[in-house]
């Protein structure tokens, strides 16, 4: 099992930035297929897949919603996956979780295994 704890959360206007941290356990098993993925859930709407990762940067997907404003990067020395974001919109309001796993859709929840407590983002107008 993955321990993860994400962080860089809080509240700012629109049109501003925030970069997350997501720190995760070290992993042995099935390293170079272990990714790591960002996902957001509003209040009432389903947890949605934002961006995601492989352990060797090579596999990296965005969500249409988010692409040219959301750039997610790790490193590994530090195990730390980030999620910059700029341009943020009320829309991208949400709290903001990390997950691992072996996913065989990486924007997909329903295939990671392991989830952090996730951190808050709201925008304003």
């Amino acid at each position: 099992q993955v321990q993860l704890v994400e962080s860089g959360g809080g509240s700012v206007q629109a049109g501003g930035s925030l970069t997350l941290s997501c720190r995760y356990s070290r992993f042995t098993d099935h390293i170079y297929n272990m990714h790591i993925g960002w996902f957001r859930q509003a209040p009432g709407t389903a947890r949605e897949g934002v961006a995601a990762i492989n352990y060797g940067s090579s596999n990296i997907e965005y969500a249409d919603s988010v692409k040219g404003r959301f750039t997610i990067s790790r490193d590994n020395a530090q195990n730390t996956v980030y999620l910059r974001m700029i341009g943020l919109k009320p829309e991208d309001t949400g709290k903001y979780y990390c997950a691992a796993g072996v996913p065989a859709f990486i924007l997909v929840a329903g295939e990671y295994d392991d989830w952090g407590q996730g951190t808050q983002v709201t925008v304003s107008s």
